[in-house]
C-alpha cells in the first residue's frame, strides 16, 4: 500500500494558493516566514512548547485555519503575554497574517503554513489554554461531511491538548455546520458547552476583533453563531 492510499495518511482538502501574491507579501513569505515557522519534528518527536518564544508566556493558544490572519493578529496584539500558534494551509492567508505581524511588530506568534493536525499531534498533552476554530469550511455536501474539522477525528486531539478548564471557541455562519459541531462536541464527554442563554451563542465573546468572513456573512444576511466549550477536569 502506498502512502497516497494509506488509510492512516492525513488528507488535506481545499485550495493551497490563490491569486499571485504582491511583491511585498511574497517578500514576507521569503524573509519573515522562515523566522516564525513552526516545524514539526520528524519521526514522531515532540515540540517543546516552552521554547517557542524568546520570553516566557503565561499561556499558549492555537488558531486552526486563521484565514487572512486578522483575528489572530488582533488577539495576539491584545495579549502580548500569551503565545500563539496559527495554522493555515492557504498560502495567501499566511501572507496576509505575515503582513499583519510585520505592521504590528508582533513577536508572540508562530505559524504552521500547512495542515494543523501534524503540529497538534507533536505538541505535549494539556499545553493549550484555548483553541479557536473560526468559520471553517462547512463542506455542505453529505458525502464531504467527514472533512469537517470539528468532529469525531479531531475532538480527541483537542481534548488531549487543552488544559483542564481550557476553552474551545467555535464560530460559523452555516446553520448545518452549527448543528454538526454542537451535536458532536456537546456529546463528547470531555467538553462542557458554556452557553446559558441565546445571547451566549449569538453574541461574540468579549474582546472579539472579528474576521473578514464574519463581516462578509453579515453583509450577505447570515447571522454568525459562537459556540464556546470548556475542557472538563481530567480524572
Amino acid at each position: 500500500m502506498t502512502d497516497e492510499t494509506s488509510p492512516n495518511r492525513m488528507m488535506l482538502y481545499g485550495r493551497r494558493k490563490g491569486r499571485p501574491l504582491r511583491k511585498q507579501r511574497q517578500g514576507l513569505l521569503d524573509t519573515l516566514l522562515p523566522r516564525l515557522e513552526l516545524t514539526v519534528p520528524p519521526g514522531g518527536g515532540r515540540i517543546d512548547a516552552g521554547a517557542l518564544f524568546d520570553t516566557p508566556k503565561r499561556d499558549l493558544w492555537f488558531e486552526v485555519g486563521f484565514g487572512g490572519g486578522e483575528h489572530l493578529a488582533e488577539t495576539a496584539a491584545a495579549h502580548p503575554d500569551v503565545g500563539f500558534i496559527g495554522a493555515e494551509p492557504f498560502i495567501n492567508g499566511t501572507a496576509g497574517l505575515l503582513q499583519h505581524i510585520d505592521a504590528k511588530g508582533l513577536t508572540n506568534i508562530r505559524i504552521v503554513p500547512d495542515d494543523a493536525r501534524p503540529a497538534m499531534d507533536a505538541l505535549p498533552d494539556a499545553c493549550l489554554g484555548r483553541v479557536y476554530v473560526l468559520f471553517p469550511d462547512p463542506w455542505p455536501k453529505v458525502r464531504h461531511a467527514f472533512r469537517r474539522f470539528v468532529g469525531p477525528e479531531n475532538l480527541p486531539r483537542l481534548s488531549r491538548l487543552l488544559k483542564d478548564g481550557g476553552e474551545l471557541r467555535l464560530a460559523t455562519d452555516d446553520m448545518q455546520l452549527c448543528r454538526w459541531m454542537l451535536e458532536h462536541t456537546f456529546r463528547y464527554p470531555d467538553f462542557e458547552w458554556l452557553a446559558r442563554t441565546a445571547a451566549d451563542w449569538r453574541d461574540p465573546p468579549d474582546g472579539w476583533p472579528g474576521t473578514r468572513y464574519e463581516q462578509k456573512a453579515r453583509e450577505e444576511g447570515r447571522t454568525p453563531v459562537f459556540l464556546n466549550f470548556r475542557r472538563r477536569p481530567r480524572g
